[in-house]
């Protein structure tokens, strides 16, 4: 729905403002960007139902919450069908630990970031859901020992 929706500076301004504190009321908005509350929350609304901004999320602690394994995991599938791959989506969509899932170009079908609590927990992931799933041949799996950058805003040109 977004392709038809064009942005102004003031929209760019309030998407970066919300990228960087989606907590703010649209009274702390309008004084960020310079407009009233009502005009904030007019725009934050169009922006909402023409799916720039899908979601406003609280930013956890995985350590904190006994997630001490971060990897990333390269799948190849078993068969290029859309069928097998279907198969292999829909057992994405049932782990809770694999937090993304991509699909690149290259010799590798899925990259996946997953996340557990250990070492155990990584080889369960492994052995016994991806591996023993029907349509996964072979994967390779790296642990992430240090994360050098986390950010999940975009690059928004200035506004």
């Amino acid at each position: 729905m977004h392709e038809s929706f064009e942005i102004d500076r003031l929209d760019l301004r309030l998407l970066a403002a919300l990228q960087a504190d989606a907590r703010l009321t649209n009274q702390q908005l309008g004084e960020r960007i310079g407009l009233s509350a009502s005009q904030c929350s007019r725009r934050r609304a169009a922006l909402e139902a023409a799916g720039l901004i899908r979601g406003y999320r609280a930013g956890l602690d995985a350590a904190a919450l006994g997630l001490h394994v971060q990897a990333f995991i390269q799948v190849t599938l078993k068969a290029h069908s859309g069928d097998n791959a279907r198969r292999f989506r829909d057992l994405l969509a049932c782990v809770d630990a694999i937090q993304e899932a991509y699909a690149p170009t290259g010799d590798t079908d899925y990259v996946l970031k997953a996340i557990v609590p250990d070492l155990a927990g990584l080889s369960r992931l492994v052995n016994e859901e991806l591996l023993a799933h029907e349509s996964v041949a072979r994967l390779r799996s790296s642990i992430v020992l240090d994360r050098l950058k986390d950010r999940s805003r975009l690059p928004l040109p200035p506004g």
